[in-house]
């Protein structure tokens, strides 16, 4: 594990997690705001064993979890703390559809700044896509600011980046 909240349960993600992993990164409800793309089950098969092995890299800048339900171990999506460009600390979390309007969003965000600032992480920033209104309401809400505004170039879509000094 690597922390929870009072419902979740951030860990790394694991082989048996393919199925659920493959059903939200498919969906393509879920993909529009990221990259737009839905991949086959092969794809993901591939992504989630890169994925896994990157925590054996030790000076690796990008991870992703599993988020877990505590009430009954379901996967319910990820959690990415990454170095982007800039070299900033990133955070990104995505779930199934079916557990969007619970809640989850706003409690791995809150989760993830306790933890980042038990690690002795400075900064956070997120990017999101300006028509995902719910995301950015929950930065808003965490009180991140928004340091820039522009078109992402990848998904042609207005985009924000927000910034919470830790």
């Amino acid at each position: 594990m690597i922390f929870e909240t009072q419902r979740l349960i951030v860990r790394k993600l694991i082989f048996s997690d393919l199925n659920a992993f493959h059903e939200m990164q498919s969906n393509l409800d879920v993909m529009r705001f990221a990259d737009g793309e839905v991949k086959s089950l092969i794809q993901h098969k591939k992504e989630i064993s890169e994925l896994i092995k990157k925590y054996k890299i030790s000076n690796n800048n990008f991870w992703i979890y599993a988020i877990e339900r505590k009430s009954d171990n379901s996967f319910i999506g990820t959690l990415a703390l990454v170095k982007d460009s800039n070299t900033d600390d990133e955070i990104g979390y995505r779930f199934l559809k079916k557990y969007w309007g619970l809640g989850y969003g706003f409690e791995i965000c809150e989760g993830t700044i306790f933890y980042c600032k038990q690690k002795g992480i400075k900064k956070l920033v997120g990017y999101v896509v300006d028509e995902n209104v719910a995301s950015a309401k929950i930065l808003e809400k965490m009180n991140f600011k928004v340091i820039d505004k522009y078109i992402n170039k990848d998904m042609n879509l207005s985009e924000t980046k927000y910034e919470l000094t830790l």
